[in-house]
């Protein structure tokens, strides 16, 4: 009961109840106009791009930004994208040909492509894209980084420039382009998908500085140029990993064109060389807490060769390499990132852990002999 009253006897007066009156809105009857279609197209004026499209004008006016960001930036470096055709011989009759794509970098023909397209050829022929051709020798070649210089033997060439790729970005545009049947072009594009990858080359030292990107790479196109919105190198195509649907990776500019200058200069990148076999290896948290290192592991040794700078400096089977020069190594990477060319011929300071005690010994490296 609510009030004396029963529920269904409050219900059902509620159902009596007249409904509040709403206010609908006035509906005002319109007119139907027809439109010729005709007029208004014409009323848009000739500047209006959709009326320029309609009556047929150049398909320039149906791109958006980023089609004309493409299109041009493949206008601006397609020129000075070559195919690079090599041979090389196997035994004394057989010859193995291969091919792959390059990049003018100067108008008196040098030419960047990887050092697994060039490595080693008995002969190398270059189609420009205007479709000439011409003979090419290689000026300087380093499998450790995977890039190769080659001089090609033609004038009146169109190049490339290097950009600025600590500038890149991860999402923008880029661009791979490449020439692996001659003078026809193909061109992918993307975006940046991730900076700073690392990637082993060919002769197993690790390539630092890595682009990674999901411009497709098609057969052919190692050695090409990955380049930006506006036309600069920002890395050079070398490789993909088929099983993940797509992921390629770029040499990073700056890397290419410092290799590229000493290709030129001398013909070889210099590498310092201790004559050292070792492992990554974790360090226990005492001894990494008692000697205060920057890092939780460094570099085993396990081997020494015989009148390497490291056997002259005093280094043992079983020294773990934790800093040179004062730089922590961690890994076996770390050290061979530290051996560079400017530590040939010199004394740097090599901080093991030799069982209770951390010594600093003196090490002059020598130059490294290349591998391929």
């Amino acid at each position: 009961m609510i009030g004396g009253r029963s529920r269904a006897w409050t219900a059902r007066r509620a159902l009596e109840m007249p409904a509040p009156r709403r206010h609908l809105p006035r509906v005002v009857p319109f007119e139907f106009v027809p439109v010729d279609w005709g007029d208004a197209r014409d009323a848009r004026g000739p500047d209006d791009p959709s009326a320029a499209a309609s009556d047929g004008a150049p398909d320039a006016a149906l791109l958006d930004a980023y089609s004309q960001a493409v299109t041009g930036a493949v206008a601006r470096v397609a020129p000075a994208v070559a195919h690079v055709r090599v041979e090389r011989k196997r035994g004394a009759r057989s010859v193995e040909a291969g091919s792959g794509s390059g990049f003018l970098i100067t108008p008196d023909g040098y030419l960047v492509t990887n050092s697994h397209v060039a490595g080693g050829a008995a002969a190398i022929e270059v189609t420009l894209p205007d479709g000439r051709t011409a003979s090419a020798a290689i000026v300087g070649d380093d499998p450790d980084s995977d890039l190769a210089v080659l001089k090609v033997a033609a004038g009146d060439l169109a190049w490339s420039r290097f950009g600025d790729s600590s500038a890149v970005r991860v999402g923008q545009i880029a661009i791979a382009i490449g020439s692996p049947y001659g003078f026809q072009h193909t061109v992918t594009a993307g975006i940046v998908s991730a900076l700073g990858r690392s990637m082993r080359s060919r002769t197993g030292r690790m390539l630092d500085n890595i682009l990674q990107t999901d411009a497709s790479l098609n057969p052919g196109n190692s050695g090409g140029p990955l380049v930006d919105a506006r036309g600069a190198v920002i890395g050079v195509n070398t490789a993909v990993i088929l099983p993940a649907q797509g992921i390629c990776f770029a040499i990073a500019a700056s890397t290419a064109e410092r290799v590229a200058i000493l290709l030129i200069r001398e013909g070889r990148v210099r590498r310092a060389y201790l004559g050292i076999g070792g492992e990554t290896l974790a360090l226990p948290r005492r001894i990494v807490r008692h000697f205060g290192l920057a890092r939780d592991s460094g570099v085993r040794i396990e081997t020494v060769e015989g009148g390497s700078p490291a056997a002259a400096g005093d280094l043992h089977r079983g020294d773990v390499v934790v800093a040179v020069d004062g730089a922590p190594v961690a890994s076996v990477d770390d050290l061979q990132r530290l051996l560079v060319g400017d530590a040939i011929g010199r004394a740097v300071d090599v901080t093991v852990v030799r069982r209770d005690r951390v010594l600093t010994l003196p090490v002059t490296p020598r130059e490294s002999t290349p591998r391929r």
